[in-house]
């Protein structure tokens, strides 16, 4: 009985000292991605005082899309690792209780590895999608869009998305992480990887509009970029996210219904 009691204290020492560790790297890995996000704002606003790398104002060439994608990809990290916490924090703890039971166990990398590979495929789309907004005009050299008729349906779109079946099925996912970790798990690191690649797939369905409302506010305004990363992890974890998520796409579709009608005004 001694030694149960003993071995439950340990586990939960263990637990502890896991989740604390997924936090800290959680936290670091966001804080790096800011800190490059930071930096790219000061140094657009400052182009005087500092050498930056910009894509080109005329047509792109392959560097112009490395460096677009380079900071799609980043965003996307510096966004989405925070809101992914739980579930990785759920994952960690199955781990150390299969670990602890003598069973098989992946490293918690592996299962973000696949998670952001989701989300690097999405930073290659949206590349794309400046791209073809750069050619047309519709998105300045600073990255700010230019056609208040793209930004409306833009707005629009995203907030009609927030009450559609599909949004609130992927966010319920996102909402359940034990659940879905129960349901779905497997084993070895190429089971791991596949079950980040299916959390990255719910999560991109959850979240791919309100991304793409960048290109109405500005790719590289840093006030939205976080208000969307708050919203985006608060729609997940507090306890009526999903009215939170249904009210937000309210506001999203009048914003755009005004823009709209007063034409950028």
């Amino acid at each position: 009985m001694r030694s149960a009691v003993h071995d439950e204290i340990v586990l939960t020492k263990l637990l502890r000292q896991d989740r604390a560790i997924v936090v800290v790297c959680a936290s670091a890995i966001a804080l790096l991605g800011w800190a490059y996000l930071f930096y790219q704002g000061w140094a657009m606003q400052h182009m005087d005082l500092v050498a930056m790398a910009m894509p080109s104002t005329g047509a792109w060439g392959p560097v112009d899309l490395l460096l677009v994608f380079a900071m799609w990809a980043v965003m996307m990290v510096a966004m989405m690792v925070p809101s992914a916490t739980p579930m990785l924090l759920a994952f960690a703890t199955i781990s150390r209780n299969r670990r602890t039971q003598g069973r098989a166990f992946v490293p918690l990398w592996v299962f973000l590895a696949g998670y952001l590979v989701l989300w690097t495929a999405f930073s290659l789309a949206a590349t794309l999608a400046q791209w073809g907004l750069h050619r047309l005009a519709l998105i300045s050299p600073m990255m700010d869009g230019t056609s208040p008729l793209l930004g409306s349906l833009l707005l629009i779109a995203a907030g009609v998305y927030q009450w559609t079946p599909l949004k609130q099925t992927c966010l319920r996912h996102c909402r359940s992480p034990l659940q879905f970790l129960l349901t779905c798990w497997q084993d070895g690191s190429a089971g791991a990887f596949l079950m980040g690649l299916r959390h990255g797939a719910y999560c991109l369905g959850c979240c791919w509009l309100l991304m793409a409302v960048l290109f109405a506010v500005g790719v590289m305004n840093l006030a939205w970029i976080a208000a969307l990363s708050v919203f985006v992890l608060l729609e997940k974890i507090i306890p009526r996210g999903f009215w939170v998520a249904k009210a937000a796409g309210l506001v999203l579709m009048g914003w755009g219904g005004w823009m709209a009608l007063s034409g950028g005004a």
